[in-house]
């Protein structure tokens, strides 16, 4: 099976320029004196919600708390969350919150042929990216896994969840992103109406910045520091999937990735550095940005036009990017990315 080689360095989301702005700028009074932050550890990663306006304070600390009640209701390791709960196999009663999230995993594990495979937790585990040791699990062991792999062993009905045993759920692909979809909608019910969210690299913006320009979010260089460009945008959201700071040298120089492949139980391994999308929500930008990663450069377009509900950047070992049309003019590539060739998909 195909193995990664060479090591990467984290890929992130990062609003750029972002705090000068937030310093400087004042519009209709909505300027840095109203604007309050929140920052937190949740879901195993450092979080931040930011927000303007004049309830500003008190929709920040709603949404960090609402995010953190999701944490404890989704945590794969936390013997006390409604997710461990349904790992233990047979039919298990959750919130509606939780019903929801493995319903949406489900359904975008259908979409997108089990390139995003939402049972894979027990292969995650055994390579160690769930908090243990990282090893590097036999192929025997990976095979003996993969046959408790398989969206369709699982049942929802209502709020009940049954799970064969041996069969376990994984949220991390789509977790944060559904989360972030939920703290937007408390911002905006509490009258907030520019904020960003960042919830470890899923970014949500709600409206535009106070100063009533777009906000400028950098798509991070995969392989180096900085940036390899900026998209403008607002009242989106953008969710980017790479191979993360979650990755460990073998002894013999191999680096493993923590995005793994359903098909073969290995770490990802092909033409893609990095995927970005952009979409109206974060639960859809975080579902995709994995399983288009799993797919390679052809799928990943394929299914872009297939679907078309989602803009994408893609960064590829080949040095170029390939940008889907309805976002080719909000992306700019920075000063020291300017030689980069970047291919437009069209429909």
């Amino acid at each position: 099976m195909p193995l990664l080689r060479r090591r990467r360095i984290k890929i992130i989301l990062a609003a750029v320029c972002i705090a000068a702005t937030f310093c400087s700028c004042s519009f209709g009074g909505r300027g840095s004196e109203n604007a309050e932050k929140a920052d937190f550890f949740a879901m195993d990663t450092y979080m931040s919600v930011t927000a303007y306006g004049e309830s500003a304070q008190k929709a920040a600390e709603l949404a960090k708390d609402e995010v953190q009640r999701l944490d404890k209701l989704w945590s794969v390791t936390d013997e006390n969350s409604e997710i461990f709960a349904v790992n233990g196999g047979g039919e298990v009663s959750v919130s509606g919150e939780t019903a929801q999230l493995i319903s949406f995993m489900l359904e975008m594990a259908k979409r997108t042929g089990g390139a995003l495979e939402p049972t894979l937790y027990p292969v995650v585990k055994a390579w160690g990216f769930t908090g243990g040791e990282n090893r590097v699990p036999s192929g025997e062991e990976i095979q003996e896994l993969l046959k408790n792999v398989g969206y369709e062993k699982v049942t929802v009905s209502g709020n009940n969840v049954t799970l064969p045993s041996g069969v376990m759920l994984d949220t991390g692909a789509v977790g944060k992103g559904y989360a972030s979809d939920k703290a937007a909608e408390i911002l905006k019910e509490n009258g907030v109406d520019s904020a960003l969210i960042d919830l470890g690299g899923n970014i949500v913006m709600i409206g535009r910045k106070p100063d009533g320009k777009e906000w400028k979010i950098g798509v991070r260089d995969p392989e180096g520091n900085g940036v390899v460009g900026v998209i403008s945008a607002s009242d989106c959201a953008i969710v980017t999937s790479g191979v993360y700071e979650r990755n460990f040298t073998a002894a013999d120089g191999t680096v493993y990735g923590h995005i793994i492949d359903p098909k073969s139980g290995a770490p990802v391994d092909n033409d893609i550095l990095s995927v970005t999308i952009i979409a109206s929500e974060g639960r859809l930008c975080d579902a995709l940005s994995t399983a288009l990663f799993v797919m390679g450069k052809d799928g990943a377009i394929e299914h872009w036009r297939t679907h078309k509900d989602f803009e994408m950047i893609m960064l590829c070992k080949d040095g170029q990017a390939y940008v889907t049309e309805g976002i080719k003019d909000r992306f700019e590539a920075d000063e020291k990315h300017k030689g980069m060739k970047i291919n437009v998909i069209t429909g």
